[in-house]
């Protein structure tokens, strides 16, 4: 008699913890300034890698809304950047400063997006994966990086700034405050004032 039960057992492969990659989910703003000069050094699309970062740091973009940023979105002339959410986010309106605006102006072609390969199409979220990857390296972090850091340093950066929650959660378009509690939580400065020596 012979044994007709399945010799192959089936096994879910499970994804280890962030913990297990990176010793943490976010980049301090000297780690993106290396990352963007990194970005800005590597070959003749550096100026456009260099603002794609600035700009999904200084506007917590995650990749998606960077890759379908368009020029309508953008206006040079009063320094605004109309922000569409991804994943249901509240839409907003955010300042454009003079390290964006210098990095977005010459950027300016025919197409209606603003990132564009050589052959003028939108980038994709795979490219700005590989793009974020490879200057992370270039830039010699000491741990890998992957582009949803660089909204995770937005979240940081301001609530280190003592930004409130209310605002930093419409700057990052949550619809949830439990959502940006997760930056004020770990805000070094939280606890500054509790004991006065």
């Amino acid at each position: 008699m012979t044994d007709t039960s399945p010799t192959i057992v089936n096994r879910t492969l499970r994804r280890l913890p962030n913990a297990a990659y990176r010793v943490r989910e976010y980049l301090t703003e000297k780690e993106v300034d290396r990352l963007i000069e990194a970005a800005r050094n590597r070959g003749r699309n550096g100026a456009r890698d260099a603002a794609a970062i600035l700009l999904a740091y200084r506007h917590g973009l995650r990749a998606a809304e960077l890759c379908a940023l368009r020029w309508a979105q953008v206006d040079l002339r009063n320094g605004r950047l109309h922000v569409n959410r991804a994943k249901g986010g509240i839409e907003s309106v955010h300042p454009l400063h003079g390290p964006e605006l210098r990095a977005l102006r010459p950027l300016q072609g025919n197409s209606p997006y603003v990132f564009v390969t050589e052959a003028g199409t939108p980038v994709t979220t795979s490219w700005f994966l590989r793009m974020i990857q490879r200057t992370g390296k270039a830039a010699r972090l000491p741990f890998p990086i992957h582009p949803h850091m660089l909204r995770h340093s937005t979240g940081y950066k301001l609530a280190n700034q003592g930004e409130d929650t209310r605002s930093l959660a419409h700057y990052l378009g949550h619809r949830n405050l439990q959502s940006t509690a997760r930056y004020t939580a770990l805000a070094p400065d939280r606890f500054a004032k509790f004991w006065k020596d």
